[in-house]
């Protein structure tokens, strides 16, 4: 396991020069060494970082960035036409490909900065709804591309029951994501059996996927089901999820799950756009993390969720790339003051006063991402797994400053920045690329290439 010598880096009190990081056998930070001298066998590196962790992805949309941009003949474009894309694009999909296309995802969410993801996994069956022989089939795709990439994994394998809040059945594309209650169970049972085999630092959650496909029952049942567990759902992501709960409950959906359950540290909830003031300052109270994903959800036009309402009343967050259209770390940072500024006609909306915004938005991310993931990361600490990220000042202009870095590389980097990145240990990514790029891109392209001519 690598020796780290890092000429700057963020600890928990702060920045600090000359700094040696050793890391365990099994993955976790050993020793964190200040004001010490390098050694020869050090792997050497400017400025070092705890790596954030994906906390939302749905990796076989990836495959599906750039085919969603052409205007249909509704007359107002909107999430559920792309839903309706997506269904066709799943369609065509096998087991072979959506591993590749996972391998891709996961290759450059590690390039991106990212040492860990929590995949909300939904896709579970053959077109057509037919289980395969292997209940956990395409849940061994995902942890076998996470394997080839190095990422860690936390797996979350969702419980889709229903077509809408009314009850209605499964159609079409859904019928891909579909179980019970009973064939839930199973193929979670399946999961925990694969997670197993997999890294030490792999974990399994839950994941209702929404107030939408998972009713009221099934939502208890699940909520118990794992305790101590990482509980994911989409909520409140659109306004015609609001009215639809609205009719069928009598409550908004943040209102709702706030009145009949026990929302606490465990659960992530992704997306919450479409939240009164009101809700806003209660999710915040539960200690919850607010899964948010600012360019999926610029992309899809959801809307722009209350950051600084939620920071004020203490809320928790942390990013996700969601649909994949575009994997950047830095750039769902920025999506997220950005939208708060265009609503304000302010800046710098998410920073308190004298603070860098950079720096603030990546602590929160951090703390925010490996709670969501149950994940012990988020900080440069002896114990916790040794998810860390090394930045190329030269490519972000030698910025001034330890906060400044992280402001030029918030609101003016790229991908570029990131020269290096460890998973609990492992080294996935050296001099800005990934160490098995060329092959995991190779599977990638000849996969796409045979989805494409599907299509």
């Amino acid at each position: 396991m690598p020796t780290i010598f890092a000429e700057r880096t963020l600890l928990p009190s702060g920045w600090a020069s000359a700094v040696r990081v050793a890391v365990d056998a099994a993955g976790r930070i050993d020793t964190v060494e200040q004001a010490a001298r390098p050694l020869p066998d050090d792997e050497r590196v400017a400025v070092l970082l705890p790596a954030p962790a994906n906390l939302h992805s749905h990796t076989f949309q990836r495959a599906l960035a750039g085919l969603a941009e052409r205007r249909g003949p509704a007359a107002h474009d909107s999430f559920w036409t792309w839903r309706e894309t997506m269904y066709r694009f799943l369609d065509v999909l096998l087991p072979d490909e959506i591993e590749a296309i996972a391998a891709l995802a996961f290759m450059e969410m590690l390039e991106a900065g990212f040492a860990a993801v929590a995949e909300f996994h939904y896709l579970h069956h053959q077109p057509g709804g037919a289980p395969y022989a292997d209940i956990g089939e395409l849940s061994a795709r995902i942890g076998a591309a996470a394997s080839a990439a190095g990422i860690g994994l936390t797996l979350l394998p969702v419980h889709y029951a229903q077509g809408g809040v009314d009850g209605r059945p499964l159609k079409g594309g859904q019928l891909r994501f579909g179980n019970d209650l009973d064939r839930f169970t199973r193929l979670l049972d399946r999961a925990a059996a694969l997670t197993r085999a997999l890294p030490a630092d792999t974990r399994l959650g839950i994941a209702p996927h929404s107030l939408r496909a998972v009713g009221r029952a099934d939502l208890a049942a699940l909520a118990g089901l794992m305790p101590g567990a990482p509980f994911h759902m989409h909520l409140a992501e659109q306004e015609g999820e609001v009215d639809e709960t609205l009719a069928i409950h009598g409550a908004r959906p943040v209102s709702f799950l706030l009145d009949n359950f026990a929302v606490d540290t465990g659960w992530c909830l992704i997306h919450c756009t479409q939240m009164t003031a009101d809700e806003t300052e209660r999710l915040a109270a539960t200690g919850a993390v607010a899964g948010l994903c600012p360019v999926t959800e610029a992309n899809l036009g959801d809307g722009i969720f209350d950051g600084a309402r939620y920071l004020a009343a203490g809320g928790r967050f942390g990013v996700g790339s969601d649909s994949n259209i575009r994997i950047a770390f830095n750039e769902e940072l920025r999506q997220l003051e950005y939208s708060q500024r265009l609503r304000d006609r302010a800046r710098i909306v998410l920073a308190r006063s004298g603070e860098s915004c950079g720096r603030r938005l990546l602590d929160l991310a951090l703390a925010g991402g490996a709670q969501a993931l149950g994940r012990r990361s988020g900080a440069i600490e002896a114990g916790r797994w040794a998810d860390l990220v090394a930045l190329d000042p030269a490519a972000l202009d030698d910025a001034a400053g330890d906060d400044g870095l992280l402001d030029h590389w918030v609101f003016c980097g790229g991908r570029e920045a990131v020269a290096g990145v460890w998973a609990a240990g492992r080294p996935v990514v050296r001099q800005g690329r990934h160490v098995a790029r060329d092959a995991i891109l190779a599977r990638y392209r000849a996969a796409l290439g045979a989805v494409r001519s599907r299509l």
